[in-house]
C-alpha cells in the first residue's frame, strides 16, 4: 500500500515539495528528481504531512477525495510545520497539473457523476434535512466568522482591497441595483433568506415588501428576531416554506446562495416557480456557486460533512431549463475570484477565533471546518468555481437597454431614481 501512494505521489507532483512522513518513520520527499518538476509552474511553498496511520494510506489510495478531509478531522493526516491551507493548496495545483495521476480519483469522479441524480434527489423533506445539517449548528458559530450582517454567500470586491463587511454591503447594492428597485413599495420574494439580511435591507434602503422564506429553523427564528429590533415588521415577512409551496406573485425575487441546495433534477421546478410568481413586468435575479469547466459531481467530503445534497453546476446545466420555462434572461455576470477573496476572509476570522469555537463544539469540529473554508477557497483559485448573477424577466422591455443603469443604482438611490427611468423603455 505505502508503494503504491509512493508511485502516485511520484507522478502527481510537479510543482512545489512535498514531504510525507509515513507511519513506520521514513520519509519520502516528491519530486523525487528534478526532471520531475514543471518549471513553468510558478513556485510554491513547500509543504508537510505526517500520516500517522496504515489505515489512512489504505483509505486515501481507495477514496482519496474523501480520505484526505476525514483522515485530517480524526488525526490521521497531520500537516507539519504548515497550515492545512499549504498543504490543500499544493495538492490543489498539481492536481490541476496532474488530474489523472490518481487512477482511483478519476473512476470515483466517473462514478459520482453515474449516481448524481441519486445523490441530488432533493423533495422537500429531504431538502429540510439537508439545510438543518449545516444551517441550523449553533447561531454563534457564524457569528465568530461571518460579517456583522451574516451574509453567508460570495461578497463583491469592487477594489479588491475592502474589508468583509465593505464587500458584502457592496454585494447587497450590486444584487440591489440589479433589481431596478426604481420606487418604493416594490413586493419582493427572498428565495432562501438565511439570518435576513438581504430582505431587511431591501425594504430598510429601499422600500421594497420583502417574504424571506427558509427551511432553517435557526435562520428563521433570527431573522424575525432581527426584523423586529428593526422596526421592520410591518415590512418584512420570514416563512419557514420550501419555494415549491409559493403561488402568490411578486414584483421582483431574488435567491442568493440557495440555488446550490435545489439539486439538477429539480432545476425545471425552481424555475417554474420563479415564472409563476413573477410579475408579468418584474424581475428576478440568482446568485449561485457555479463551475466553468463544465458539469461534475459535488466533492465526497462536502457531500457527506458540509453541504448533503449540494451542487454547484455548470452554466449549461442552467440555462435549458430556464429557456424550457418561457424566462428570457436578460443579464449574466461571472463572478470569477471574489469567492476566493470572501472565504480568506471567513478562514482567517476563523482561525482568530478558534478557540471560542472550540467551546461551541470541538477541536475535531474545528479541523473539519478549517478543511471546508480552506478547500472552499482553493476550489474557487485552481478548479474552475466561480459565481453566477443570472437576471431573468418575462418582458424583454422590464430591463433597460444597456448595463448602465446598475452603476447608477450603485451610485445612490437618488441618482439611480433618475438615470433607471430615463433609460426604461416605455
Amino acid at each position: 500500500m505505502l508503494f503504491s501512494l509512493d508511485r502516485i505521489l511520484d507522478r502527481l507532483i510537479v510543482a512545489g515539495r512535498l514531504t510525507v512522513q509515513w507511519p513506520d518513520g521514513r520519509r519520502s520527499i516528491y519530486p523525487k528528481a528534478a526532471a520531475g518538476r514543471d518549471d513553468a509552474v510558478p513556485a510554491l511553498p513547500a509543504a508537510a504531512v505526517s500520516i500517522t496511520r496504515n489505515a489512512t494510506i489504505r483509505h486515501l489510495l481507495s477514496n482519496p477525495a474523501l480520505a484526505v478531509g476525514e483522515a485530517y478531522m480524526d488525526g490521521g493526516l497531520v500537516p507539519v510545520g504548515c497550515s492545512i491551507y499549504e498543504l490543500l493548496e499544493l495538492l490543489a495545483v498539481n492536481l490541476a497539473l496532474n488530474r489523472d495521476a490518481h487512477p482511483v480519483l478519476s473512476l470515483r469522479a466517473w462514478l459520482s457523476r453515474l449516481l448524481r441524480p441519486v445523490a441530488q434527489f432533493n423533495p422537500a423533506g429531504r431538502a429540510r434535512r439537508n439545510v438543518a445539517h449545516h444551517y441550523d449548528l449553533n447561531g454563534r458559530l457564524y457569528s465568530l466568522f461571518l460579517d456583522r450582517d451574516r451574509q453567508y454567500s460570495c461578497a463583491y470586491f469592487r477594489q479588491g482591497g475592502e474589508s468583509l463587511e465593505q464587500a458584502q454591503a457592496e454585494k447587497k447594492r450590486h444584487i440591489a441595483a440589479k433589481l431596478l428597485l426604481d420606487r418604493p413599495g416594490l413586493t419582493v420574494l427572498d428565495i432562501g433568506c438565511g439570518w435576513g439580511g438581504m430582505a431587511l435591507t431591501l425594504a430598510r434602503e429601499f422600500g421594497a415588501r420583502v417574504t424571506g422564506i427558509t427551511l432553517s429553523t435557526e435562520q428563521l427564528a433570527e431573522a424575525r428576531s432581527r426584523a423586529a429590533a428593526e422596526g421592520l415588521a410591518d415590512r418584512v415577512s420570514f416563512e419557514l416554506a420550501d419555494y415549491r409551496s409559493m403561488t402568490d406573485r411578486f414584483d421582483r425575487i431574488v435567491s442568493v446562495g440557495m440555488f446550490e441546495h435545489v439539486g439538477v433534477g429539480h432545476y425545471r421546478s425552481f424555475f417554474d416557480v420563479v415564472r409563476r410568481c413573477l410579475a408579468r413586468d418584474g424581475m428576478a435575479l440568482l446568485h449561485t456557486i457555479g463551475r466553468s469547466p463544465g458539469p461534475a459531481s459535488t466533492n465526497p467530503w462536502i457531500a457527506k460533512y458540509i453541504f448533503p445534497g449540494g451542487y454547484a453546476p455548470a452554466l449549461s446545466e442552467v440555462l435549458p431549463h430556464i429557456e424550457r420555462s418561457g424566462l428570457i434572461v436578460s443579464d449574466v455576470e461571472i463572478l470569477r475570484l471574489h469567492y476566493a477573496q470572501t472565504l480568506r476572509q471567513w478562514r482567517r476570522r476563523f482561525a482568530a477565533n478558534r478557540d471560542a469555537i472550540a467551546a461551541l463544539y470541538d477541536d475535531a469540529f474545528c479541523r473539519m471546518f478549517e478543511f471546508y473554508l480552506a478547500g472552499s477557497e482553493l476550489a474557487f483559485r485552481y478548479q474552475g468555481h466561480v459565481n453566477f448573477q443570472v437576471q431573468l424577466c418575462h418582458e424583454q422591455q422590464a430591463v433597460p437597454l444597456t448595463r448602465d443603469y446598475i452603476a447608477a443604482a450603485e451610485r445612490g438611490p437618488q441618482t439611480s431614481l433618475a438615470e433607471v427611468m430615463g433609460s426604461r423603455l416605455r
